[in-house]
């Protein structure tokens, strides 16, 4: 059976003149052959699909790679890369410019030589920003179990905790319930420190009377989820409700006016101008979303920048924030995907201005 992936990334080659293409970044040969061993390569041709490794992954390769000629590489891996071009009678290659360091390039030419190394990017990426329904399932997955660890963290939560403690919970939380690993270091910023936009966790002690923000997701099946709820500890003042039901009033505008169509500057928009007309514009400092997949930051960005135009099947994330320095900060966020009328969320947890 044909791989659909390889399909479409051919007829990419075909658009860009591209006899060939070297994949060297990890996640994108995880992408075009699911093979999730930690060492190698993949070279598509028009006709052909080759996943080089070596003697580690010789029984797993073939049993994950289908539709690939399984390679064992030798020491050098530009050696029998030159072997299979010279047997296909291939003289150009592309090669991932943003993956391969100058001095590894220096080494594929002198390797390769005559055949000519071809700088290429976004490639595999923009394949990888429409994701299918066994993608957006696992994806979903993903979103539940953070979900869960953040209902899991509305009974742990407490005065006299580290936020280190608490982050070390949420992680333990995850993997136990099926995460290969968090999508990343887990943010849990209290008090002040939580006017730290990517204020990752420290050896603070949570205390009374303050927020307590925390963003987090799971590495589940090679799939990421990102979600940031913010709570407070005892006592809330004027101002950190304030706060918090601006931001939660931009991130539902957000989510309700999000479609198709619409630039990535357009939905970020969506929420600057709301929290900008509150006067908290300048409290605003990052942009309002960002694609999700395999990794934690993909294309699109929903940003002031962004003139990407939103499509079904792209998953981004929703997250304003307002962040005010020496008092503390919120951000809301949730991953949904794009549809063919709007979006679907894939996270559900509450965004109820919760007191613990």
């Amino acid at each position: 059976m044909a791989n659909k992936r390889v399909v479409q990334l051919r007829q990419a080659m075909l658009q860009r003149g591209l006899e060939a293409v070297f994949i060297t970044s990890a996640i994108n040969r995880r992408y075009l052959s699911g093979f999730t061993g930690s060492s190698g390569y993949v070279l598509i041709t028009q006709n052909k699909a080759f996943l080089l490794t070596d003697f580690r992954y010789m029984t797993q390769a073939p049993q994950q790679a289908t539709g690939y000629e399984v390679v064992e590489h030798g020491v050098s891996v530009g050696e029998t890369l030159k072997s299979l071009l010279t047997a296909e009678q291939i003289n150009e290659v592309g090669f991932e410019q943003d993956d391969v360091v100058f001095s590894a390039y220096r080494k594929y030419e002198q390797e390769l030589a005559p055949v000519k190394l071809v700088p290429v990017t976004g490639l595999v990426e923009l394949l990888r920003v429409f994701k299918d329904e066994e993608e957006l399932a696992i994806m979903k997955q993903a979103a539940d179990l953070a979900d869960r660890t953040f209902e899991h963290m509305l009974g742990i939560l407490k005065p006299g905790v580290t936020e280190l403690e608490m982050a070390l919970e949420m992680e333990f939380f995850m993997r136990k319930n099926g995460a290969t690993s968090s999508s990343f270091d887990t943010i849990v910023a209290s008090g002040e420190r939580s006017a730290l936009p990517h204020g990752v966790a420290s050896e603070r002690v949570l205390g009374n009377n303050e927020f307590v923000k925390m963003d987090f997701g799971a590495l589940l099946n090679g799939y990421c989820s990102d979600i940031t709820r913010t709570v407070v500890l005892g006592t809330p003042t004027a101002k950190h409700r304030e706060i918090y039901d601006i931001v939660l009033e931009a991130q539902l505008h957000t989510l309700e006016h999000l479609r198709p169509g619409m630039t990535g500057a357009e939905a970020d928009a969506l929420a600057r101008d709301i929290i900008t007309r509150y006067g908290y514009g300048d409290q605003f400092g990052h942009s309002t979303g960002h694609g999700l997949g395999m990794e934690v930051h993909e294309s699109p960005r929903l940003s002031k920048l962004s003139d990407t135009i939103l499509k079904p099947g792209m998953v981004v994330t929703v997250e304003p924030g307002i962040y005010l320095p020496g008092f503390g900060g919120v951000r809301i966020e949730d991953d949904v995907v794009i549809t063919e009328n709007g979006m679907r969320r894939l996270t559900e947890s509450t965004k109820d201005f919760i007191v613990i």
